[in-house]
């Protein structure tokens, strides 16, 4: 079985301002596969204690979920109308619909978002073309997202290489999206700025193990 490396803090310019913290990593020697029926299991056990925890509570009142919402309201974005992605999965989740299935990568970052209810962007390291840099996005700037037309991110915190945007805590980009020849994974989680030093190494450290576990 190959062992996947222990997590490597990634270097990541922060344009001043910003309400978010990204604890960026990179994991090597990957192995994606096709999404596997365990980890399809431990989503749907997952999906079913969100339920019966969140049934009868308004989903803006659901404990993760505003301070994500606030930090998109900072950048003067409504996050009612363009949702983190966390909220996103969560949402779907409480309708009782079924996560789409990627592969083992994405899927396993998918019930970390669950977990820890924060966005997250997973990237190809090797179509990462560094220095990568979390900024507003500049006037005009987008890109073509995974299964959906082009991202606007103009005045949207984004992620931007060499090449320009290919992230954000929305939405990811096509350009360096996951794929089974996957063997480098840049992972980020879009933090609010409050998030203190034990949460915020919590959530690194168990997205890590999960990550790992589902792609060794």
């Amino acid at each position: 079985m190959t062992r996947v490396a222990a997590p490597e803090p990634y270097p990541l310019q922060l344009e001043a301002g910003l309400p978010l913290k990204c604890p960026a990593f990179a994991l090597a020697a990957l192995r994606v596969q096709a999404s596997a029926p365990a980890l399809r299991g431990e989503i749907a056990k997952l999906g079913d204690e969100l339920r019966a925890k969140w049934r009868d509570v308004n989903i803006g009142e659901i404990s993760g979920i505003a301070p994500v919402r606030a930090c998109y309201r900072a950048l003067g974005i409504d996050p009612t109308k363009t949702r983190p992605s966390s909220e996103a999965l969560l949402r779907r989740v409480l309708k009782g619909q079924e996560l789409y299935t990627v592969n083992t990568l994405v899927d396993a970052l998918n019930l970390c978002s669950l977990r820890f209810l924060v966005p997250f962007g997973l990237y190809d390291l090797d179509k990462v073309k560094p220095p990568v840099e979390l900024r507003r996005g500049r006037e005009g700037e987008g890109y073509a997202g995974i299964r959906k037309d082009r991202v606007n991110v103009a005045g949207r915190p984004c992620l931007a290489d060499m090449e320009g945007p290919f992230g954000n805590p929305t939405s990811d980009s096509e350009r360096t999206s996951i794929a089974l020849a996957t063997t480098r994974a840049l992972v980020v989680p879009f933090l609010p700025i409050e998030t203190d030093a034990a949460r915020t190494d919590e959530i690194v450290r168990e997205t890590a193990r999960v990550l790992a576990m589902y792609s060794a």
